[in-house]
Order: C-alpha cells, then sequence, then structure tokens
C-alpha cells in the first residue's frame, strides 16, 4: 500500500553504495514488488464521477536512460494495471542509448508477456529527453499521447479524467497530480492538490499556492480542474493532431531543461488551455541530484535552452532572465527561425497577454517603475540578496554592476521584489527580511519618492537607511530624516548590446 521500506542495519553500507547509481534507493526499489498496491489517494469527490464511454484511447511514452529495472517495469505495470484496456493504445518505451544490459534484450523479451501491447525503440545515439520524446510521439498511434517518466507509478483512477479533458476540448493539455514517491525509502505521499505550476526570474519551474481568483473560479469544488500558468514537465496528456498543430516540442533545444516552460508558454499564448486534473494522481521519484551525465555539462545546455524559449516566447520580460542570469547573455542558442515563424503562424499572444491573463500572480511583474540596481547615495552601496534564501535578511554591499544578486525591481504594486522574494519589515527598525511576495501589500509596501529619492515602508512609516554601525552588510529601516543616507537611486540596468 505504498508504505516506506525499512533497511536493516546490516545493509546500510551496501544501501548506500546502490544509492550512487540512481541516485534514490535502488536496494529499498528491489524490495517492493513491481505491481505493488498503492493507496486512493483522491478526493472524496473524485471517486464518484462518472466519465463518457467514447474516450480517445492513449499511447503511452516513457523515455529512460539506464533507468534501473525495478522503477521502470514498476511504472509500465502500474500503467498497464491501472488503465482501462479500451483506453489504453500502447506503451512506447524510448531507450536514450542506455549502456546497462539488462535494459537490452532481458527488457524486450519482459515486455512481450504484458497484456497490452508495449514497444522498445532505441536511439541510435544519445539524443536527450526532448528528441526521444518527439521520436516516441511520432512512433506511436493513440489518438491522445501521454508522456511519463520512467520512475512513476500510476493510482486507480488516473487516466479517465485526463482524456475526458481532451474530449471536452482537444486544446486542453492535462497534467496530473504529482504525488511524490520518496527517494529513499519509496513510500507514497499524496501531492497536493493546492498548488501550481509558476516560475522565477532564473526561469526556474516552482511549485507556488493555488491563488484565491483560481479557487473562485472553480467556485470552491477542489475536484475540477487547476488551470496551471506552467508545467513541470514530466507528466502530461496531449492531442496528437493539437500537439503537431502547435509545434510539438522545440527541437532545437538540447537534451533536457527549459522545453517545459517552453511548451507551456506556447500553449497558453497561441490558444490552448493547460490544466492539472485534480482528480487525477501520478506518484514519481523525485531524487535531491541526477544520475546522468551531458555531454558538454548541465548548465550550459539549460542556459541554450532557456535563451530560446525566452527569445521566442517572452518579448521585452526576457530581460528579467537576462539580467538576474548575466551568463546566459553569451550562450549560443542557434537559430530560432522557424520557432518565431511558428509564433506568426498561430498568432499567438504576447507574453504580456500571457501575465496579465494567465499569470497575474506572477514573479515577473506585468508593469514596474524601475528593475536594476538600489544604490544609496551617500555610502555608494546597493541592495544585494547575496544569494540568501527566503526568510533571510536583504543585504547591502558594493555596487558592481554585474546584475544578478544586486538586481531588484521597484514594481507598479510598490513592491522591492529580487526573483520571488519581497523586502519585507514586520516591526519598527527591522529588520529588512525577504520574504515569498504575497501581493497583498501589507509589510511588503513601499513608496519611492522619486524627487525626495525615499524608499517609505508605509506601515511602520520608517524609511530605507544604510547599514547601521551594528551589521556593517544589512540595510537598515529608520524613522524618516530626508538624510542622504536615505536617498535611494533606482536604476534600470542598461542591458550589454548582444541580443
Amino acid at each position: 500500500m505504498g508504505k516506506p521500506v525499512v533497511i536493516p542495519k546490516e545493509q546500510q553500507e551496501k544501501m548506500k553504495e546502490m544509492f550512487k547509481i540512481n541516485q534514490f534507493n535502488l536496494m529499498a526499489s528491489e524490495m517492493i514488488a513491481l505491481n505493488r498496491t498503492l493507496p486512493d489517494v483522491r478526493l472524496e469527490g473524485c471517486k464518484t464521477k462518472v466519465y463518457p464511454d467514447d474516450l480517445p484511447r492513449t499511447s503511452v511514452v516513457i523515455v529512460f536512460h539506464n533507468e534501473a529495472w525495478t522503477t521502470l517495469l514498476r511504472t509500465v505495470h502500474s500503467v498497464v494495471q491501472r488503465s482501462p484496456r479500451n483506453l489504453l493504445e500502447e506503451v512506447v518505451l524510448v531507450d536514450d542509448a542506455s549502456e546497462r544490459d539488462f535494459l537490452k534484450r532481458p527488457l524486450e523479451q519482459y515486455v512481450r508477456r504484458m497484456e497490452v501491447p508495449v514497444r522498445v525503440v532505441r536511439m541510435e545515439q544519445r539524443s536527450g529527453l526532448i528528441r526521444a520524446r518527439l521520436k516516441g510521439a511520432a512512433l506511436s498511434t493513440g489518438q491522445v499521447i501521454t508522456f511519463l517518466d520512467a520512475h512513476c507509478e500510476c493510482t486507480v483512477g488516473w487516466l479517465e479524467p485526463l482524456l475526458a479533458r481532451i474530449k471536452h476540448d482537444r486544446k486542453t493539455v492535462v497534467c496530473p497530480i504529482i504525488d511524490v514517491i520518496s527517494d529513499d525509502t519509496f513510500e507514497y505521499m499524496a501531492g497536493s492538490d493546492m498548488t501550481y505550476g509558476g516560475f522565477n526570474w532564473k526561469l526556474n519551474f516552482r511549485w507556488y499556492p493555488v491563488p484565491q481568483r483560481e479557487m473562485d473560479r472553480r467556485k470552491g469544488d477542489r475536484t475540477l480542474p487547476v488551470r496551471t500558468p506552467t508545467m513541470a514537465g514530466g507528466l502530461f496528456s496531449i492531442d496528437r493532431d493539437y500537439f503537431q498543430e502547435i509545434g510539438t516540442y522545440d527541437a532545437g533545444m538540447d537534451i533536457w531543461g527549459g522545453e517545459n516552460l517552453e511548451i507551456s508558454f506556447r500553449i497558453w499564448q497561441c490558444g490552448g488551455t493547460l490544466e492539472i486534473v485534480t482528480c487525477s494522481h501520478v506518484g514519481h521519484v523525485f531524487r535531491k541530484a541526477t544520475p546522468y551525465t551531458f555531454p558538454g555539462g548541465t548548465g550550459q545546455i539549460i542556459n541554450k535552452n532557456n535563451r530560446r524559449l525566452a527569445e521566442v516566447w517572452m518579448d521585452e520580460f526576457k530581460n528579467f532572465f537576462y539580467i538576474i542570469s548575466p551568463g546566459v547573455t553569451k550562450v549560443d542558442y542557434g537559430d530560432i527561425s522557424s520557432r518565431t515563424a511558428l509564433r506568426q503562424k498561430l498568432q499567438c499572444k504576447p507574453f504580456s497577454w500571457y501575465l496579465e491573463s494567465i499569470y497575474p500572480d506572477s514573479q515577473i511583474p506585468r508593469h514596474y517603475y524601475s528593475l536594476g540596481e538600489i544604490r544609496n547615495v551617500e555610502t555608494n552601496q546597493c541592495l544585494d540578496n547575496m544569494a540568501r534564501k527566503e526568510n533571510e535578511k536583504v543585504g547591502i554591499f558594493n555596487c558592481h554592476g554585474m546584475g544578478g544578486n544586486q538586481v531588484f525591481s521597484y514594481t507598479a504594486n510598490q513592491e522591492i521584489r529580487t526573483d520571488d522574494l519581497c523586502l519585507d519589515v514586520s516591526r519598527l527598525n527591522g529588520p529588512v527580511m525577504m520574504l515569498k511576495c504575497h501581493h497583498l501589500k501589507g509589510n511588503q509596501l513601499w513608496e519611492y519618492d522619486p524627487l525626495k529619492l525615499s524608499l517609505v515602508h508605509v506601515n511602520s512609516n520608517q524609511c530605507l537607511d544604510k547599514a547601521s554601525e551594528d551589521d556593517s552588510q544589512v540595510p537598515s529601516v529608520r524613522d524618516c530624516t530626508g538624510s542622504r543616507s536615505q536617498q535611494w537611486l533606482l536604476r534600470n540596468v542598461t542591458l550589454p548590446e548582444i541580443f
């Protein structure tokens, strides 16, 4: 029933060695049945829903590279076991140039015995997730294509609600709730129906709380699908013809990374809908590190992919990404003319429309007064997030003019934000903290006076000031005096001309 595995003391050393192979507890996985039973974690209202008889059939495409035998086959078994036979066309396993012998003939012989057609397709050379998925999609025959990762487990009733949404509107792309399979104990833990997909300035996918407006749109019925600005990328279903019409994946992207945001922006901007179907639950082993090596290293690949999506889809809002990640502008991102032509052909909407209509609580503000450094007139130092995390103090440091950690945006909502964190003061005289932006003004409301150059924290009626003697690397808030140490220049960074 998805319970955790406990490894005996005497086997812990061997367990640690085996962990390194796939970056999850392989020993634990090998102690669990390939067809283990899982709890039904659906909302009660989901269990009684009735779906149309004539739902479209799906092919399930799973890409793998050196995947463990047990996790790969547990994925396949769960698909075959928990999908109504009349809705499952086939399973297509795409091998992205694995080196392990058991993934060659033994795998082909094993899947031949399954009661649903399971095909193994081999990439001739290491091609990465994006191109391998494109090959699997091209070879599949179902009216719907469902992409899963190679270390998933589908739960009871996972498929019908996804297919029902696509039958209702073939331009709807749907994702299940992604439950967590522990990388350590393989315990199955239900994911939340109260989070949806967003992204930060660095174009990292992030989960954020479902906003009130989306709860209101569904009239509080949590069994209805959530409209999500972005998808996590590993698990989704899409109508085969619609996948073609909107341009599948950007084949100019390498390996993986960024493709999930690219397809999310494209779906929304070009007239589709992206949903998390809260009645569908699929588990996924979330790893803390990747076991894979990539030709050329992961960093540059993701930078290239993100540059492609920023150039094609984000219009002027790409500057938020370039300023906070100054290195990316040096990356060669290849030819994007076919993707910009696709955007024109489909008459897709601008990114500003996406921020206004689909993601008004985006971390990238739709309207802003400045994007760049915030410099103290007296000390000539700049606010600096010091690469600190949420619930830590904002810093102040010598200005370096390189963007990155010294980029802040003073938004039209009067927040001072650095990525998805806002400057927040909860008591008199500070400290000035960086908390998740909540869009509710309150302790995150600052008034800038462009004549006096003051930044007034409205709730405390105090002014942002230079660092105090106690801590030279943290700005302070003090009663407003109009002194030069309470004067701040909000600069718009000019990007180097490389575009």
